[in-house]
């Protein structure tokens, strides 16, 4: 069984809507034969009459007023799905897939998510939040059209990933109100493993960049004191409120309890030389994209909002 067309159904349709083969014919720009071959086929492929053929005037039959029906409702479908793949093409509709490590999507993301809402509101926009090691694997597997992170991408996914920089943050070192260090507001280098340290899980971007902060200070985090360990900010946010100690955190997730006076930014003295300088840590924000799989439209639309949102502060 062959089985029927929408060609087939395009021209029932308008042969039952004008009744007449030759008018048919003509609205469809094909020819008459034409017209009377594809209602003849659908008849003898189902065993059914379409029409009633008397003398030169044409009536539906029982079958016809049933396929009628059915016809229009394929044919108004097929319509719909065909302005939606254009419309996904052209922007109006369709989902972006994001992953975003935690930090970024907690407070860098929701400003860029907000401004590619506003110039394409019918776009759904799917966003996962998790450390930066579970967005760099997402993002290779193909769960997200793009990843954004802080965290270095394994050397094991650099040939599979292409990554850009597209924000930066600062890593800062935070103590509560009822630590010593908070009236200072300042130490030296070597005072850092003479607290107590809340840290981040293994994983986190933000642990990441604290652990070769470290290391660029010649100082192994096997001697810092590290007395709790969280997979998220907010909890270490909160443990150091409490007075816990100290963590390296980013500047995004402590502004404003900084501002209100719950927590303060401790500088950090480079005393290993004469004239100690206050020592940063700047992190970059990367924005991730497999490098072969297919890269849909909405997704380079976000790409490109990204980019002039970085160039323009350049």
């Amino acid at each position: 069984m062959a089985g029927m067309t929408l060609e087939q159904l395009k021209i029932f349709i308008a042969v039952a809507e004008h009744l007449h083969f030759t008018r048919a014919a003509e609205e469809l720009y094909i020819t008459q034969p034409a017209v009377s071959a594809a209602i003849h086929n659908l008849e003898q492929e189902y065993g059914v009459k379409l029409f009633h053929r008397i003398g030169r005037h044409v009536e539906i039959a029982e079958a016809g007023k049933l396929l009628q029906v059915e016809a229009q409702k394929i044919l108004d479908q097929v319509s719909l799905t065909e302005r939606g793949l254009r419309e996904l093409n052209n922007l109006q509709r369709g989902e972006l897939k994001l992953g975003s490590s935690l930090t970024i999507g907690n407070y860098w993301l929701p400003s860029k998510i907000s401004e590619f809402k506003s110039q394409y509101p019918h776009i759904q926009i799917d966003c996962t939040l998790a450390n930066t090691e579970d967005i760099c694997t997402g993002t290779a597997m193909g769960q997200f059209d793009l990843g954004l992170v802080e965290g270095d991408i394994k050397p094991a996914l650099q040939n599979t990933l292409e990554y850009e920089i597209v924000g930066s943050d600062r890593l800062q070192i935070v103590v509560g109100q009822t630590h010593p260090w908070f009236e200072r507001g300042e130490i030296e280098l070597t005072q850092l493993t003479q607290t107590p340290w809340v840290m981040r899980e293994p994983g986190s971007g933000t642990q990441q960049r604290f652990e070769e902060a470290l290391q660029n200070w010649g100082i192994n985090l096997g001697e810092l004191n590290v007395i709790l360990v969280f997979n998220s900010g907010e909890m270490t946010k909160a443990a150091i409120e409490n007075g816990a100690g100290a963590i390296g955190i980013s500047e995004l997730m402590v502004k404003k309890e900084i501002l209100l006076g719950t927590l303060r930014a401790i500088k950090i003295i480079d005393n290993r030389e004469r004239h100690g300088a206050i020592v940063e840590i700047v992190r970059p924000f990367f924005k991730l994209k497999h490098r072969q799989r297919f890269q849909t439209a909405l997704s380079k639309a976000f790409e490109q909002m990204l980019l002039s949102c970085t160039h323009n502060l350049l």
